[in-house]
């Protein structure tokens, strides 16, 4: 039990780097602080990182800059979503102000220096604090938003709660760990949750799953082609439905 809690505690963290001596050396040197974070996987092969990403959460990815496939502000820039601390680790100090304008928490320069190291797991530390109280703070909102009655659907993204009613909504897509919200006014919202987290939250009057990968909203739908198994939505959204919902979603009207 003391060590499932440890782990709970734990800074859950990723290294990508090309060159795998430096993957070692930083392996290495993290591993002095075992008891605070615990490395889940490392990548010399951007591509595999990125997909891993998406499938897995974490505290704190360690990005090298100068890869040659793709560097690490090309690889940034794939990210869908991110909610995890963003350390940038390389050799050119050059690269110390673009880093801050892609929001990394912070820059390391190799060879990594013990005590430069020890306070980026510091402040990786304080970042997770923020995150776990912003979902303190959206549980909070939730209950609220609850009793005032007012229909409003609380999204967590980014940092900050946005608050839907349910005409907004469109429809609802999965990718994965991420859920992306298509509103009336062509926006789109990803949010860390999965489509069956997010079926939870919604009104079951007004919102129904067609298909694994798809919610939409009920009163959008225009037409439904029963022999081509897909619905069209306002604004021409044609979204499919999945056999065994068929049924149940015409029951629905």
């Amino acid at each position: 039990m003391l060590f499932l809690i440890k782990l709970l505690f734990m800074l859950i963290s990723v290294i990508v780097d090309d060159e795998p001596k430096a993957i070692q050396s930083l392996s290495w040197e993290l591993s002095n602080y075992s008891d605070q974070i615990k490395i889940i996987a490392t990548f010399n092969n951007p591509e595999k990182a990125l997909l891993f990403l998406t499938e897995n959460n974490i505290d704190c990815l360690f990005l090298d800059i100068e890869m040659p496939t793709m560097d690490g502000f090309q690889f940034l820039n794939k990210l869908k979503f991110r909610d995890f601390a963003v350390v940038i680790t390389t050799a050119y100090n050059e690269y110390a102000i673009k880093a801050l304008k892609k929001d990394a928490l912070d820059y390391l320069l190799k060879p990594i220096d013990s005590d430069d190291l020890e306070e980026t797991i510091a402040k990786v530390k304080k970042h997770r604090s923020r995150a776990l109280d912003s979902n303190k703070i959206e549980k909070v909102l939730l209950r609220f938003n609850e009793k005032l009655n007012t229909k409003k659907i609380a999204i967590n993204t980014d940092g900050k709660l946005i608050f839907l009613e349910s005409k907004e909504i469109l429809y609802i897509v999965s990718d994965g760990n991420y859920s992306t919200f298509h509103t009336t006014n062509n926006k789109k919202i990803v949010v860390t949750k999965k489509l069956k987290e997010i079926n939870t939250i919604l009104p079951n009057e007004i919102f129904f799953r067609v298909h694994n990968s798809y919610i939409i909203n009920l009163t959008k739908v225009k037409e439904f082609f029963k022999t081509d198994g897909y619905v069209i939505l306002e604004d021409n959204h044609k979204i499919p439905v999945s056999r065994q919902k068929k049924s149940e979603f015409l029951e629905k009207f």
